[in-house]
């Protein structure tokens, strides 16, 4: 909340703060009483921070390298394989997940087409361009490497959006993206998300080198230790998910022993080939919904975002 404040534009913020919060996750800064104070200290010490110390303007040639990446990153928006189609029968959402219910993905509402993403562990709306817009920048002008750096270090705005991002990559894994690929997306469009991952880890490398950063969330290793106790509970729930999904969308597919499905985990250190060893069979049943809508359920409190 202090970040969001601060990286407001100056004079925009008087004494007064009005904030929107999601009814997916209003319990988790409302559900008991000490968390409504909690919450009520942090949007005061927010709104007084902003007051007392306002962040300072940007210069001129941030805004232009700004609006220059902005465009970049646009050009390479692009879409692939979620869960969104189960998503409007969750029913954990205040709306439906479509304007038109028998539109396409022109009518889909931004928390639900955010959220089918965060399911597969992807996060592709919130990075993706991310990486374009920086190489191509600076391999335009090795000096706006500094610039960015300078803008990340003096720009609140610019450092929270790169805080965030960098946030989202320590959620992400594209091995489990991976998995959601092979098992769901049509052959030919294989070559597209492979693509994809390579610009995932290229972003990464990136951001990383904007923040002055070794390794994801450096400078929040609280945070990072949160997610890391998460991970292998969240990984079982994906690998679960897409497996369930596949025998929705293909009724033909069975699955009768699971070690083949989730060997690059079963093989690996990774703690989440712990859990999935405890149900090795997973046998067609009338419940399958339940099951994806649970898994799904599971994976948004695991990562603490729905949309």
């Amino acid at each position: 909340m202090l970040l969001a404040s601060t990286s407001e534009p100056p004079d925009t913020i008087h004494g007064q703060l009005r904030v929107t919060v999601q009814g997916e996750v209003i319990e988790q800064s409302f559900g008991e009483e000490h968390l409504c104070f909690r919450t009520l200290q942090r949007f005061t010490a927010a709104t007084l921070e902003h007051g007392m110390h306002p962040p300072v303007s940007p210069k001129p040639e941030w805004r232009v390298l700004m609006d220059e990446m902005a465009v970049i990153a646009t050009e390479e928006y692009r879409s692939v394989a979620t869960p969104e189609l189960e998503y409007g029968r969750m029913n954990i959402g205040s709306r439906p997940s479509k304007r038109k219910p028998s539109g396409g993905i022109e009518s889909l509402r931004a928390i639900p087409w955010i959220f089918a993403w965060t399911q597969t562990r992807f996060h592709l709306p919130v990075w993706l361009g991310f990486g374009s817009a920086f190489k191509r920048v600076i391999q335009k002008d090795a000096k706006n490497l500094n610039m960015l750096k300078e803008m990340y270090n003096q720009w609140p705005f610019f450092r929270v959006t790169i805080d965030l991002v960098e946030m989202v990559f320590a959620k992400g894994d594209p091995g489990i993206a991976a998995l959601y690929d092979r098992l769901l997306v049509s052959e030919e469009l294989q070559p597209f998300g492979e693509q994809l991952r390579v610009n995932y880890q290229e972003t990464r490398r990136l951001l990383l080198q904007v923040a002055g950063h070794k390794d994801i969330l450096e400078g929040d290793p609280y945070l990072r230790q949160r997610l890391q106790l998460r991970d292998p509970y969240i990984t079982t729930l994906n690998v679960c998910q897409a497996y369930t999904l596949k025998q929705i969308r293909d009724p033909s597919f069975h699955v009768k022993v699971r070690p083949h499905l989730s060997k690059d985990y079963m093989e690996s250190s990774k703690p989440a080939a712990e859990l999935v060893k405890l149900n090795p069979k997973s046998e067609y049943a009338p419940g399958l919904e339940d099951t994806v809508i649970l898994t799904m359920k599971g994976i948004a409190a695991g990562m603490q975002n729905t949309g």
